[in-house]
């Protein structure tokens, strides 16, 4: 049951699982196209395949208060088909190919692509484009998907144990920035959207100035490029301002504290703590506490609270790597009989023990040894290669991050694991929620 919960958990607070690159450098080039966009190759002839992926820097804080949803609908409505692929045929063109293919929305990006076999390199290359210049936002494809996004929310999120946790913490960590609403939007708002307000939407967004596209796997340079100016080259730069929320929200300003009831069988503790930008100074830090504290069996977290205590069945720390400042999220499910404050308190007692104790040697050269794993396993995937050269260009117009990220974390101490403790995991810092079963809501009342 502990394996199926967290399955879930990581599908619900996890917006888009960023896998970093290894110790060998990745070589890549990089250039501009006239009409902006930004395109990166990287070569790898171990298998012949290509990873052809655009990142398009829109996702739900690009969306209006009264309008959300809108680049989670697009997610879905971009396989429609354009003017030169007839509806529903560009999903069958891929894989009669031998290629897959897929999308993800986050708070901050939108994420598609194509793996294809190597000699299918011009294929991908103009459906990618095809996207970019012709998609069908036309009023059968909008009807469609508004039935689609609109039961995929039902069936997510409404209709899920625990299926709103991401839905009712965001909305009170955040009071004026767009991380107060999630990917998945309001159902009401693409119900009653317009067409022309998706129209404006993909005009505004959906542009090569707003778009980064990378091009990794086995093939030729010069053969790509020619490709790429062919099918990209005259795609028309967008001629909207685009819409780009500050990063403004202001302190919590005190504990936020609230009871939801749920159609669930287990009651669940979540602590949504402040936390700095993606990329940031502290950002590092934070994300080491994480993993300290909760990066698996041997974390702090588990092994006092699950093992030695036995007071929770499951808990686990999920930072949220967004553009902007945004929460990293603790969930703790009690073991049975186990009253909720008993096991907040002693979750509360652990991030204690991190700001007054000591972080031993061993236990900092095995959260070094963690970082150091998941970098190299990342860059053994073409798929999270071209992920990180994308992601890391559309934040920090760095692509080179790919190869110097990894000195960020090696340049963290245990002092600063410990001041981000300080500076961060607090009281008045945090959202904190119950989740109960409904049938204890009269009771409670």
């Amino acid at each position: 049951m502990r394996q199926k919960l967290f399955g879930l958990l990581t599908l619900l607070f996890v917006p888009g699982l960023i896998a970093l690159a290894g110790s060998d450098e990745i070589e890549f080039e990089e250039y501009d196209l006239d009409n902006g966009l930004h395109v990166i190759l990287h070569q790898d002839h171990t298998a012949p395949i290509v990873s052809i992926s655009v990142m398009y820097h829109v996702g739900s804080k690009n969306e209006k208060p009264s309008r959300t949803g809108f680049a989670h609908f697009f997610e879905h409505l971009m396989f429609e088909g354009t003017k030169n692929i007839d509806r529903g045929e560009y999903s069958e063109i891929v894989e009669k190919a031998g290629g897959t293919l897929n999308a993800n929305t986050s708070n901050d990006r939108t994420y598609y692509y194509e793996i294809m076999p190597s000699n299918q390199l011009e294929l991908g290359l103009w459906l990618e484009a095809e996207r970019m210049l012709h998609a069908k936002v036309d009023s059968v494809g909008i009807a469609t998907q508004k039935k689609v996004v609109i039961e995929e929310k039902k069936q997510r999120y409404d209709n899920r144990p625990y299926g709103d946790i991401m839905i009712q913490t965001m909305k009170r960590a955040f009071k004026e920035h767009p991380y107060r609403w999630t990917t998945i939007g309001d159902a009401e708002h693409i119900r009653a959207a317009e067409n022309h307000e998706f129209q404006e939407f993909y005009d505004m967004f959906y542009v090569p100035n707003n778009a980064v596209l990378v091009l990794a796997g086995d093939f030729e340079k010069d053969e790509a490029k020619q490709y790429i100016e062919k099918y990209y080259g005259t795609i028309p730069k967008g001629t909207e301002d685009i819409r780009r929320p500050e990063a403004n929200e202001p302190p919590l300003g005190g504990e936020v504290r609230d009871t939801v009831y749920d159609q669930i069988q287990l009651p669940a503790i979540i602590q949504a703590y402040r936390t700095p930008a993606m990329g940031s100074e502290d950002y590092y830090a934070v994300d080491l506490l994480a993993k300290m504290l909760s990066g698996g069996q041997s974390s702090r977290l588990h092994k006092k609270l699950v093992d030695e205590k036995e007071l929770a069945m499951a808990v686990n720390l999920f930072p949220m790597p967004f553009e902007h400042p945004s929460v990293a999220l603790t969930f703790a499910l009690p073991n049975m009989g186990v009253d909720p404050q008993k096991l907040e308190d002693a979750m509360n007692a652990e991030i204690e023990a991190v700001k007054n104790g000591t972080i031993d040697d061993r236990e900092f050269q095995k959260l070094k040894n963690q970082v150091e794993s998941e970098f190299v396993n990342g860059s053994a995937r073409l798929y999270s290669r071209a992920n990180a050269l994308a992601r890391n260009y559309t934040y920090f117009k760095n692509t080179d991050l790919v190869n110097t990220e990894i000195e960020k974390y090696r340049a963290v101490t245990k002092a600063d694991i410990k001041e981000a403790a300080k500076k961060y995991l607090t009281k008045d810092n945090r959202v904190v929620l119950y989740y109960l079963p409904e049938s204890q809501k009269q009771k409670n009342q």
